[in-house]
């Protein structure tokens, strides 16, 4: 029997400008109607309304012409069959554009399924979304803490990143009193900054800082505060706007945190380090409170793998992703003479590879339809820079996975703007360039010294502060391969000090003594700083293979003896050497 033919013509109208180049507006109706070329006792004209959203915002006043060719099931009903081709002409200044385009729809309860592909482009009158699952419904509160665990403008990438987030998450619906923001907020205001009271956190992006809350800044950026904040503790938060994660039982919290680590630490801009062990029994504690139903925690730092690796339980209804496994590092991104390269009046790295991947990611999708475990694939593809990990690194997870089948907008909200974005797309990012985290603070000052003027005072000064931060560097790493041979002897100094513990063994098993010997060594040879963070995995070792504080004392002294260790205090400038 002859298949009656369906024709479909619309105007569009004058072009609709949209606020971003990814969100498109639905600019016109049209109808479609059959016209039979054989006579068919069962067939009457069919009309069928479509709503088209199309990416045509640049576009002025044209005409689309389509013409659909499509088979109806006999009797033929008023929808189309399960395969449609159609071929759309476009006319616009005298130019045709012929496009031939195959795709699939799937018929079933009087609705239209389309594919992914098409989700953000076409959407019939129909097509509403999915109900949320039962145990999905936004019953409760959703909380956020934000940590920036530096300081300093060559630590620029780190306030980038969690002004960012901030803006992310209050454009997806999170109130101001339920974000938590620690950050030492010495970037905005300082002299060196070329857009005083802005902070960008890619090479085209607007500014963040505007309206991010300052809970915490300065000397109360602290591990002691963030811990009483995570448990609701308003009697132990010390300063600051006295706010804290005051979560209940049905609440769910969003923590991510940005800076340097080292095995078993995360960084602070005030003494002491987040040690590991500290954190998790936090984690426990405000589970056995009862206060949230569910936790998601990324963390982009050096080594950030080795805060969770065999000390992170499964059953805390926690899920985490770090930036790196327990033995690399991580990268800073969007840098001076990198492409893409910030304004050229920057002198610092804009962000962290890591944390650009999964605030880029979540700003490209709709985050009601995006899962956690379709962000972590995501950001692992892009974090490892095409799989190549000499630039770039492992994201890993730990905790309770079975929340990754989630959408993330229980935890990041949800933007309205991204109504029709793609839930996602699975594109790989080009390569990024990046730089070392550890070196970073490096690459800073020498872009500050190769744009000073020649023979400036300030151009000698710089060079004398690189000069410093080097040294410092150097006494390090032989004041810990000395006390390597001092401890085991000169055939096993290096080897001991820098074994790796299978995986899922924890980094160390006396916590207490790691801080311990990190206590004996700074009193002797001077702070770890940003750098010296890489050698606590020989801090460990010394714990584990059973040396005592004493013995630990003597070979610290024998390795320090006559060194200043208030060299490079948090105070000075050079302490991120």
């Amino acid at each position: 029997m002859e298949t009656p033919p369906v024709a479909c013509t619309f105007t569009l109208g004058p072009p609709t400008q949209s606020p971003s180049p990814h969100v498109s507006k639905p600019l016109s109706s049209f109808a479609c109607t059959s016209h039979q070329t054989t006579p068919h006792p069962a067939t009457s004209p069919v009309s069928t309304f479509y709503t088209l959203t199309p990416p045509f915002s640049s576009i002025s006043t044209h005409h689309l012409s389509l013409f659909f060719i499509s088979s109806f099931s006999s009797p033929p009903v008023s929808k189309f069959s399960p395969w449609v081709f159609f071929m759309a002409v476009v006319q616009y200044q005298s130019r045709l554009i012929l496009l031939l385009v195959l795709f699939v729809l799937l018929v079933g309860g009087g609705r239209v399924a389309r594919l992914d592909l098409w989700d953000s482009t076409i959407r019939l009158p129909s097509d509403k979304d999915k109900p949320e699952d039962a145990n999905h419904k936004e019953a409760g509160t959703r909380w956020a803490v934000l940590v920036a665990g530096s300081s300093g403008y060559g630590n620029y990438r780190h306030q980038a990143d969690v002004c960012h987030a901030y803006q992310l998450l209050k454009k997806g619906g999170l109130k101001e009193e339920n974000i938590v923001v620690f950050m030492y907020d010495d970037i905005a205001n300082h002299e060196i900054n070329p857009r005083p009271g802005v902070i960008i956190n890619h090479p085209q992006g607007q500014d963040v800082y505007a309206g991010v809350p300052k809970d915490y800044t300065g000397k109360q950026v602290t591990a002691a505060n963030l811990y009483a904040v995570l448990l609701g503790d308003k009697k132990a938060v010390k300063g600051g706007s006295g706010k804290v994660v005051d979560s209940k039982p049905n609440d769910r919290i969003f923590l991510y945190y940005s800076d340097h680590g080292g095995p078993g630490v995360l960084g602070m801009p005030n003494m002491p380090f987040l040690y590991a062990m500290d954190f998790i029994q936090v984690l426990k504690k405000k589970h056995a409170s009862g206060s949230y139903k569910e936790m998601v925690i990324y963390v982009e730092a050096c080594e950030s793998g080795s805060i969770f690796e065999g000390i992170m339980p499964s059953d805390l209804n926690i899920y985490v992703t770090t930036a790196s496994n327990a033995q690399e590092n991580s990268f800073g991104t969007y840098c001076p003479g990198m492409d893409p390269s910030p304004p050229p009046e920057y002198i610092t790295c804009l962000g962290d590879l890591y944390s650009v991947a999964w605030m880029e990611d979540s700003e490209r999708h709709n985050l009601k339809k995006e899962t956690i475990k379709q962000q972590y694939q995501n950001v692992k593809k892009r974090t490892s820079n095409s799989n190549n990990y000499d630039v770039g690194s492992h994201v890993m997870q730990y905790g309770s996975k079975n929340i990754t089948v989630e959408k993330l907008y229980l935890y990041q909200g949800f933007d309205p703007a991204s109504l029709n974005f793609p839930p996602n797309n699975g594109q790989l990012e080009k390569p990024m360039e990046v730089v070392n985290q550890r070196d970073a603070e490096l690459f800073f000052m020498w872009q500050m010294y190769k744009r000073s003027e020649h023979g400036s005072e300030k151009k000698t000064h710089i060079l004398e502060q690189i000069k410093e931060t080097m040294g410092h560097r150097t006494h390090l790493d032989a004041s810990i391969e000395f006390i390597g041979t001092f401890l085991y002897g000169p055939g096993k100094g290096f080897s001991t000090l820098n074994s790796v513990r299978a995986l899922g063994l924890p980094l160390v098993d006396d916590w207490e003594c790691l801080k311990s010997m990190v206590r004996v060594f700074e009193t002797q040879c001077g702070l770890l700083t940003q750098y010296g963070m890489k050698h606590m995995r020989a801090f460990a070792n010394i714990c584990n293979s059973g040396v005592t504080q004493s013995e630990m004392e003597e070979a610290c002294s024998a390795a320090c003896n006559g060194h200043d260790p208030g060299q490079l205090h948090p105070s000075n400038k050079g302490y991120s050497a």
